[in-house]
């Protein structure tokens, strides 16, 4: 029986290095078509279906044709509906630059909040209340419902601020149920010494790694680590976006859904399960904070499966600084989120134009990082989360509230700029009008 498992074990170790060696395609059949005769017609290997209903696949082809010559050759046959290469994306923090510098903050004097403690300038820090975040929550008595689900890097899910918040997800990365780790991609000893890094509260000082627009408030030893490279380049980027969702909602659940390595790369076939997952899961908000080189049909159809299921999908508009606005913020199912400064401006590095559906302030934001830490960062990447945050206090306000519903309440605006869609989120303004609007 052993020497059985071990066959098998070792075939299919064997089929995922062939697989890797291979170019990845996404194909979905025609309703009465099989994707097994495709294949073979093709020569193509089967590699997995991505969605339950098994009408969109994940193939590979072991002949590594230019993906055009490919493209043309089965988007002619009758039998296909969609066939696009399976193309890799990273979240858009990682063009920014990179140093280290000291920076004398505040003591991290700790507050309870949503069920942990948490660093009081979190909690005090301007985006909130720019957003008029406390006035709404004190006034409506909200504090969030419904589960948000985070497509990312993963969380850590021992974060002091999040770790009662947090509902079983799934990595796609390592396909593992559970809580998706941040730690999942990093190596023994430098996730050891950063799980135990500490401020030394006799200089009351930190250490802020400037990283992909990410300031890490850390300790000495732990930034030498952070700038010697160790660590990937997004790592902690899905527990700071979580982190976001929490301050906003902190009694809203959080899914964390790893789709993208901790060096902030990720697959499409991966995030179209992660948008089926959360789906058919049943989750109220979908939060994505990353962008595609290219559109995607298929991603397209997700999310509108998504939206039908009941979810809210909101993205990050992208960094570029250009009226480009990425995918999927750019879909009509999708809240496109871009970035502003604590004076009402357009952000330098925010992506504006036609597809963005508000703002929120993304700079010098205050969220968690793992090993109980938190970070100083900016990106639409953390705009993005305020806006899932607040579709959860509209979720309890409104329990049956869809993406109608949801964009109607949150369009009652700050006017800032006409390249900014509605304008700068007011919380405030969004839940009072959601409440006339369900009198």
């Amino acid at each position: 029986m052993k020497r059985n498992s071990l066959s098998v074990f070792l075939l299919l170790l064997s089929c995922s290095i062939f697989a890797k060696s291979q170019t990845p395609y996404l194909i979905r059949p025609t309703a009465t078509s099989s994707v097994a005769s495709i294949a073979q017609r093709h020569g193509l290997n089967v590699v997995r279906p991505l969605n339950p209903g098994g009408t969109v696949y994940l193939v590979s082809d072991p002949r590594n044709l230019p993906p055009t010559e490919l493209e043309t050759e089965i988007g002619g046959d009758s039998e296909v509906t969609d066939f696009e290469y399976d193309q890799s994306t990273s979240v858009p923090e990682l063009n920014q630059s990179t140093g280290v510098i000291l920076d004398q903050i505040p003591p991290p004097a700790g507050s309870f909040y949503g069920g942990g403690r948490v660093l009081r300038s979190y909690l005090t820090q301007i985006a909130p209340r720019i957003i008029r975040l406390w006035s709404a929550q004190t006034k409506f008595h909200l504090t969030g419902a419904g589960t948000v689900a985070i497509i990312d890097t993963g969380v850590d899910p021992l974060h002091k601020a999040l770790a009662s918040s947090l509902v079983a997800g799934y990595d796609f990365v390592h396909n593992r149920v559970g809580t998706s780790s941040d730690w999942a991609d990093l190596d023994p000893t430098t996730r050891k010494i950063l799980q135990h890094s500490k401020i030394d509260p006799a200089t009351k000082s930190y250490v802020k790694v400037v990283r992909q627009s990410t300031g890490v408030i850390l300790d000495q030893s732990t930034g030498v680590i952070l700038d010697g490279g160790k660590l990937p380049q997004a790592f902690g980027h899905g527990t700071m976006v979580a982190g976001v969702v929490h301050l906003v909602a902190p009694t809203a659940k959080i899914m964390s859904l790893k789709a993208f390595n901790a060096d902030g790369t990720a697959r499409l076939s991966d995030i179209l399960r992660a948008v089926y997952y959360a789906a058919d899961h049943k989750v109220h908000v979908i939060n994505m904070s990353f962008s595609l080189l290219q559109d995607s049909p298929e991603l397209a159809d997700a999310i509108d499966y998504a939206q039908s299921k009941g979810a809210i999908c909101i993205a990050a508009a992208g960094n570029t600084g250009t009226p480009h606005i990425a995918n999927p913020a750019n879909l009509e199912a999708v809240m496109g989120i871009a970035s502003t400064t604590p004076q009402d401006q357009k952000s330098h590095f925010t992506s504006y134009g036609k597809g963005v559906f508000l703002a929120v302030p993304g700079e010098n934001v205050i969220t968690t990082y793992p090993g109980n830490n938190y970070a100083e960062v900016s990106g639409t990447s953390f705009s993005a989360p305020f806006a899932a945050g607040t579709a959860a206090l509209l979720l309890q306000l409104v329990p049956d509230i869809d993406y109608e519903g949801t964009s109607l309440s949150m369009a009652h605006a700050q006017a800032v700029s006409q390249l900014l869609g509605h304008g700068r989120l007011d919380i405030y303004r969004t839940l009072l009008a959601a409440a006339a609007m369900n009198k």
